[in-house]
C-alpha cells in the first residue's frame, strides 16, 4: 500500500511539472484527487490495510493529497499570470485616445426654465416660499378678496377634493400664507404647480407651473412694481426687450395690469420672415406674458396689515409660457409626453 501511494504521488508530481495549460490541469486533477482518480481509489482499499496499519496509511494519504492540492494551486496561479501578462501584452491601452462619455440625464427644460426666473429674483433680493399643493377655500380664495359666488371663481376652473378644500389654482395662496405669519417689509417669490380643469390642448393643460411675487413696504407705487417686472422681462427675454402695461382686471390687486412684451417670435414686428403676418402675436407685434397689481388693501385686513401704514405689489407669470416663448414651442403638451426626442434638445 505504501509503495503504490508513493508510486501515485510521484506519477501526480511529474505530471504537473510538465503542465502548461489549464486544461490539462483539470486533467491531473480529475485523474488523480476525482471521485474516480487513483488517491480516491487507494481510500477505499483501506479495509483490506490491516487495522493497526490503517491510521499511518490513512495520514500518508492525506500528506499526499495536499501536496497535490498545493502543487495544483500554485500551477494555476503561475497559469493565470502567465495568461494576464500575454493578454496586457497584446490588448495595450492607449491612454492618449478620448473616453467614451456616459450618458447622463440632465434638468427637464421647465426646470431649467424655473431655476433661471427664481435665480434672476433671488438677485434682485427676493426669497423663495413654498406652500401646500391641496388648499383651503380661505387662503386659495376668500383671503384674496375672492368671497363665495364671485364671478372670479369662475376664471380657475376649480379641482375640489373636499367642499372646502382643493387643488390650488394658483400659487397666490403662499402670500396670504407668508403674510399671516411675518411682518414687512417682505420681498417674496412663490414657485410651484397648479391646477385647474379646462382644455387639453396646444396652450393649455390641467397641471402647469406659476411663479407668484410679492413686495410689501412702507410707500410701495406702481412704479416699483413696474421696475421689477420690467428688469425681470429684460434679463430673461433680453435687454433689448420691448415692455408695457395694459389696464386690467384681477381680483387682489387694485389696480391690476397685464403684461405685454415685444413678439420674441417676429422681433415685436408682428411679420414672419417671409413677410406673413406672425401666427403667434396675430400680427400686433405684442405678446401677454404675465398678470400683476398692487396688493388691494381688503387682501391688508384679512392678514392683520394696516393699509394705511403699508402697500405693496403682487404678480404671477405661468412658466410653461415663458418656456415656450424663450424656445420657440408651439405645443404646451411636448412638455409633459416625455418624449426624449424632444427632451434631449435641452
Amino acid at each position: 500500500m505504501r509503495s503504490d501511494l508513493e508510486r501515485i504521488r510521484q506519477a501526480a508530481l511529474a505530471d504537473l511539472e510538465r503542465c502548461e495549460e489549464g486544461a490539462a490541469l483539470e486533467e491531473i486533477r480529475v485523474r488523480y484527487l476525482g471521485r474516480k482518480g487513483e488517491l480516491t481509489a487507494v481510500l477505499r482499499g483501506m479495509r483490506e490495510v490491516p487495522e493497526a496499519e490503517r491510521p499511518a496509511i490513512g495520514e500518508l494519504v492525506n500528506t499526499i493529497k495536499a501536496e497535490v492540492e498545493e502543487r495544483i494551486d500554485a500551477i494555476r496561479r503561475r497559469l493565470e499570470d502567465v495568461r494576464l501578462a500575454m493578454s496586457l501584452a497584446e490588448e495595450r491601452l492607449d491612454v492618449t485616445l478620448p473616453g467614451i462619455r456616459v450618458p447622463h440625464g440632465h434638468l427637464h427644460p421647465l426646470a431649467q426654465v424655473l431655476d433661471e426666473v427664481v435665480g434672476i429674483f433671488v438677485e434682485m433680493g427676493f426669497g423663495v416660499e413654498e406652500g401646500p399643493e391641496i388648499e383651503d377655500d380661505y387662503h386659495n380664495f376668500e383671503a384674496l378678496n375672492i368671497p363665495r359666488d364671485h364671478p372670479a371663481r369662475d376664471m380657475h376652473d376649480t379641482f375640489f377634493v373636499t367642499d372646502d378644500r382643493v387643488l390650488r389654482t394658483h400659487t397666490s395662496p403662499v402670500q396670504i400664507r407668508v403674510m399671516e405669519t411675518r411682518q414687512p417689509p417682505l420681498r417674496v417669490i412663490a414657485p410651484g404647480a397648479v391646477f385647474r380643469q379646462g382644455d387639453d390642448d396646444a396652450t393649455h393643460s390641467p397641471t402647469f407651473h406659476q411663479v407668484e411675487g410679492f413686495l410689501v413696504d412702507r410707500a410701495i407705487t406702481f412704479g416699483d412694481l413696474k421696475g421689477v417686472l420690467s428688469e425681470f422681462l429684460r434679463r430673461f427675454f433680453g435687454p433689448e426687450t420691448r415692455v408695457r402695461f395694459r389696464p386690467s382686471f384681477f381680483p387682489f390687486t387694485e389696480p391690476s395690469a397685464e403684461v405685454d412684451i415685444g413678439c420674441v417670435m417676429c422681433a415685436a414686428s408682428g411679420k414672419q420672415a417671409d413677410g406673413a403676418p406672425c401666427r403667434v402675436c396675430k400680427r400686433s407685434g405684442w405678446l401677454e406674458i404675465l398678470g400683476s397689481g398692487l396688493i388691494d388693501p381688503n387682501v391688508f385686513h384679512f392678514v392683520g396689515y394696516d393699509p394705511e401704514l403699508f402697500s405693496g405689489f403682487a404678480f404671477g407669470l405661468g412658466v410653461e409660457r415663458l418656456a415656450m416663448l424663450k424656445h420657440g414651442i408651439d405645443d404646451i403638451r411636448l412638455f409633459y409626453e416625455n418624449d426624449l426626442r424632444f427632451l434631449r434638445q435641452f
